[in-house]
């Protein structure tokens, strides 16, 4: 007899299994809905901590997937101004239910001053050009081993463009009417989950004719069609729940959606596949990064902001 092998451990005939990848996001997701929902409704304080913390995060995986691609954006330097930019727009769109909320009397403290300088271009075009300045100055201290310093610094400022200004650009959304609304928010989140609903059945049964065969092979002509028709008829049943909200505003909302929504998962793609990475980060198990989950909205966003402007 072999010692060695005598005294070796007999293997588990039943090994124990983990949980399973489709259990993982399925708890994971539950946990990231009852999150989003709780803080969506709980009021405009831990709306703006929500999604301002959403926003940090995303723009995090960005650099990261630049960062991947060999460029060396300022991480730091970034996130921190992404952070002004959610709080200047939250802070502004939302200026009435500030003064309430901390007793403001309007004219009578500088909390009007402030909102009046940030609606001015003035203060847009200082942001900008002090943001200029602290990347440049990075860049001439970490010379030369940021061999590239104005692709760093555009690297930066695309990150704030693509993540940090669509995501503040949320807060217009939610305070568009003068108050703040929690169900404009979450209605645009259902509108968001239909079209990536429609789309996968539809393409999955129906899918043959390739939309960017070079960006995302899996996304199908037909899977486009079988999403824009969900969230449509997302849009008409919304006034079940949200009687508030006319019609046509939620039938071009869904339309935007529709639309702009598939070219946001295809930007994210392109993005990720220029860098070699498979998912944006790793911030939610079973999905993979918050990027990853919030891509369709950074071209919604503005377009909805937009239409919202223009409707006055």
């Amino acid at each position: 007899m072999n010692p060695a092998i005598d005294s070796a451990p007999s293997p588990d005939p039943q090994p124990k299994k983990g949980p399973s990848n489709l259990r993982l996001r399925a708890i994971w997701g539950a946990l990231a809905a009852v999150l989003l929902a709780g803080c969506t409704f709980g009021g405009p304080i831990s709306f703006a901590v929500f999604f301002a913390a959403v926003q940090a995060v995303i723009l995090k995986e960005f650099y990261r997937i630049m960062r991947a691609s060999g460029h060396k954006p300022a991480f730091w330097i970034g996130i921190i101004i992404g952070l002004l930019v959610f709080a200047a727009i939250n802070f502004t769109v939302g200026y009435s239910y500030y003064t309430q909320l901390f007793g403001w009397a309007n004219g009578e403290s500088g909390a009007s001053f402030i909102a009046s300088a940030i609606r001015s271009g003035l203060f847009w075009l200082g942001g900008l050009l002090v943001m200029l300045v602290l990347l440049v100055l990075r860049e001439v201290l970490l010379w030369p081993d940021n061999n590239h310093p104005f692709v760093n610094i555009g690297a930066t400022i695309t990150g704030l463009l693509y993540v940090s200004l669509p995501m503040a650009l949320l807060s217009l959304i939610a305070f568009g009417s003068g108050h703040f609304e929690p169900g404009r928010v979450f209605c645009l989140i259902f509108f968001v989950w239909a079209a990536d609903t429609g789309a996968y059945f539809a393409g999955k049964n129906f899918g043959k004719h390739k939309l960017a065969p070079r960006i995302s092979p899996g996304k199908t002509w037909e899977g486009w069609a079988g999403g824009a028709l969900l969230t449509l008829a997302v849009g008409w049943a919304a006034g079940y729940f949200l009687p508030d909200i006319p019609l046509s505003h939620r039938l071009v909302a869904a339309g935007v959606v529709a639309v702009f929504g598939p070219l946001g998962d295809l930007a994210e793609s392109m993005l990720k596949r220029s860098a070699g990475v498979k998912d944006s980060g790793t911030f939610l198990p079973g999905h993979g990064g918050l990027l990853d989950r919030f891509d369709a909205f950074l071209l919604v966003l503005p377009v909805l902001a937009l239409l919202q402007v223009l409707a006055g």
